[in-house]
């Protein structure tokens, strides 16, 4: 099991992690979780009512790596096209970003949730089905942030990256990034049904 997902019997998905592990993921998810911020949200004092049809961001933002998070819906080859992005980014983004928020919590919470002592020699982590959802819907994320800021668009620059050199300063990235692959696919793998 060690760094690999497996299913657990009834639903969900287990994981050995050493303290690296643990430490990298919940540096990762809150580096995440800042990455997202609040977004445009209502106050929590709001009324109920208004803040369901708030509306959100009508421009796509300008770091890339949340522009990868939250892409267009469509195309902007016309003006139409563009308004539409622009008006379905208005009224889901908000929802998106609390979405992929309460995604990263999850994983911080799980880690957070690991044995006292753990950090220190690592433990085996067991998500329920629905953590084990935002875990994978996480990972990703993560995937997307770090290939934004390696610049990776396709497989052929993400092949690339097997043969960075050591002394390349985003050798530790480009490995966060295989690592996290790696990952996903066994978590993916353990959630496809028989």
């Amino acid at each position: 099991m060690a760094g690999r997902f497996e299913a657990l019997p009834g639903g969900g998905a287990a994981v050995a992690l050493d303290e690296v592990e643990i430490s990298i993921l919940r540096s990762l998810a809150v580096q995440l979780l800042e990455l997202i911020g609040p977004g445009d949200e209502p106050a929590a004092d709001a009324d109920p009512l208004a803040a369901l049809f708030s509306e959100g961001p009508g421009e796509p933002p300008s770091d890339p790596a949340l522009r990868r998070l939250f892409p267009d819906a469509y195309g902007d080859d016309t003006e139409e096209l563009r308004e539409a992005a622009s008006d379905f980014r208005r009224y889901t983004e908000n929802d998106l970003r609390a979405r992929k928020r309460e995604d990263a919590l999850v994983v911080v919470r799980a880690l957070d949730s690991l044995p006292a002592g753990a950090e220190e020699g690592g433990g085996v982590l067991k998500l329920a089905p629905d953590e084990s959802r935002a875990w994978l819907g996480t990972l990703n994320d993560l995937r997307l942030t770090i290939a934004a800021r390696l610049e990776i668009a396709d497989d052929e620059e993400s092949e690339r990256l097997y043969r960075l050199p050591d002394s390349d300063p985003r050798k530790p990235m480009v490995m966060a990034y295989l690592w996290l692959g790696m990952l996903q696919e066994s978590l993916v793998e353990t959630l496809m049904p028989s």
